[in-house]
């Protein structure tokens, strides 16, 4: 998707969700290490990782969450969209070739403020919860 949906704050009704897939894979771990800074090894260096509780490389819990901005600026609300605020909940780790479904759904709308709340989510393909937040986003 190249552009964004458009809702403005009327089309938009609590229980309304988005959602998209993306497989975690190497190039875009390397770009976000690269991008961030972070080549810690537990996210860079597969002998490392091996060795550790989680028994292989972990993808950056970051990377993962840097997904609701495609969720927020592309789906929903889309181009009208600046986003507010953003909490995270990190719950499970995410491996390098997995498939993540990242979700949000509109649980509240503020008529006086123009702030819609979403539930955020981001799963494996195990349905295993990986992340979950609640974000604030202002609509335009």
């Amino acid at each position: 998707m190249n552009d964004p949906l458009e809702y403005s704050f009327d089309e938009i009704e609590i229980g309304l969700k988005h959602y998209f897939e993306v497989i975690i894979d190497e190039k875009l771990e390397q770009n976000f290490a690269e991008i961030s800074g972070d080549f810690n090894p537990l996210h860079m260096d597969e002998q490392y990782a091996k060795e550790t509780k989680f028994e292989g490389r972990v993808c950056h819990g970051m990377l993962l969450a840097s997904f609701f901005s495609r969720l927020v600026g592309m789906y929903l609300p889309g181009k009208n969209a600046l986003y507010f605020s953003q909490n995270l909940n990190f719950l499970e780790p995410c491996y390098i070739g997995d498939q993540v479904t990242v979700q949000g759904e509109v649980i509240d709308k503020s008529e006086a403020t123009q702030i819609i709340k979403l539930k955020t989510t981001i799963k494996n393909q195990e349905e295993k919860l990986l992340i979950e937040g609640i974000a604030r986003v202002l609509i335009r």
